[in-house]
């Protein structure tokens, strides 16, 4: 039979893929409980009840306690850690929060960068979080590229968000089915957001904080060029985002994307993977020209050890129905650049945590008793 020193030291290989940390070193196992018909019951408390990585705590827990010697069942149990709780482990993390208000139900957030502005960051988070829902997938979509918005435009979406009774502002609800927020909903037409860093900070907090989000299973967040202010109030504020980097196959632009994945792990953000845009124009003729180069994406995807994604092609059609407010994935979800942008959707999703039904243990089957054997007994041979 284990000790609890044991069933604690197993334990200790459960990694919370958000905070990076052991379970055990994070607090979160909150009880341990060995019977003694070999059944160990570990309780593990939650940073939010509807944390999508359950499944992934229960699975992790029952395998390393499961090769323990001695061990006959496990039984993994959980529940949510207290306001104290969470204070003290926000201190332990050197973080200011952890998920929770409007974005506790947000299950994956992802920061689009691409360190330089003019390679399609923008198109791609709209034809991403079109794609994502096309996929089942709820999504939505943050400008967090203040003094450039285009989220409103490329998604068709405009007017201005109401606020709930609980005082938060609704998300507008675009054709293409992705919940969007950005400052232009507050200004008038093409006006100029003329602010100096600490407005910036207010603004996007306000966002992440005072949005009634929901449930949603992707928030993709487009980012200003550059590694400023923007990018350290999202790191400071959403410590369990993940950066998507976007470049072009040119080495100018791959070079700058390199500093800002420098940035992310500066901060602590975990990189999610590498697309590739503009990646060669194929002419009328068939014949395909690099008009940038190639090679970059997949370079930066190398020297990053993060997958390339998806290399989409330049494209006129995506331009003018990014123009037109209805993202190319679903104007013409058969064309290259279309299908390419949906394939690195499907990438995003396989390389985030989903949440599965909690499995139970099955109960044992009934075996029906059957009648009593008839026949002859044989005598035993003796040798």
């Amino acid at each position: 039979m284990p000790t609890p020193e044991q069933v604690t030291e197993a334990l200790r290989a459960v990694i919370d893929p958000e905070l990076r940390r052991s379970i055990v070193d994070l607090g979160m196992v909150r009880s341990i409980d060995i019977r003694d018909d070999g059944k160990v019951e570990v309780v593990v408390s939650l940073t939010t009840p509807g944390c999508p990585i359950r499944s992934h705590f229960q699975q992790g827990v029952a395998r390393v306690v499961s090769e323990l010697d001695g061990v006959a069942e496990v039984g993994v149990g959980f529940d949510v850690l207290s306001d104290d709780e969470k204070s003290n482990l926000q201190q332990a993390l050197g973080r200011d929060r952890l998920p929770k208000g409007a974005l506790a139900k947000v299950k994956n957030v992802i920061c689009v960068a691409s360190g330089k502005g003019g390679v399609g960051k923008s198109t791609l988070t709209a034809n991403l979080a079109a794609a994502l829902a096309a996929e089942g997938h709820s999504s939505g979509a943050l400008d967090c590229d203040v003094y450039g918005y285009s989220m409103p435009r490329m998604l068709g979406v405009s007017g201005k968000p109401e606020v709930n009774g609980e005082r938060k502002i609704l998300p507008l609800d675009g054709p293409a089915g992705v919940k969007v927020m950005s400052i232009g909903f507050f200004l008038e037409p093409d006006a100029a957001v003329v602010w100096r860093g600490p407005m910036l900070h207010k603004a996007i907090q306000q966002f992440l904080e005072d949005v009634a989000w929901d449930e949603l299973d992707y928030l993709l967040l487009d980012l200003p060029p550059g590694t400023g202010d923007v990018s350290m109030t999202l790191a400071q504020l959403l410590p369990q985002a993940k950066v998507l980097l976007v470049t072009t196959p040119q080495p100018a632009a791959q070079k700058v994307a390199r500093r800002a994945a420098d940035m992310a792990e500066k901060v602590d953000l975990e990189l999610l993977g590498v697309i590739e845009n503009m990646s060669g124009f194929q002419t009328p003729d068939g014949q395909r020209v690099q008009i940038f180069g190639e090679g970059g994406g997949q370079l930066l995807a190398d020297e990053l050890d993060v997958p390339l994604l998806g290399k989409v092609a330049l494209s006129s059609e995506l331009r003018e129905q990014a123009d037109a407010g209805l993202p190319l994935v679903l104007s013409d979800p058969g064309s290259p650049a279309a299908v390419a942008i949906r394939q690195a959707a499907r990438g995003i999703v396989s390389m985030t945590p989903q949440a599965l039904p909690v499995m139970q243990a099955a109960e044992p089957m009934a075996v029906p008793v059957s009648k009593p054997l008839s026949g002859t007994e044989l005598k035993v041979i003796q040798g």
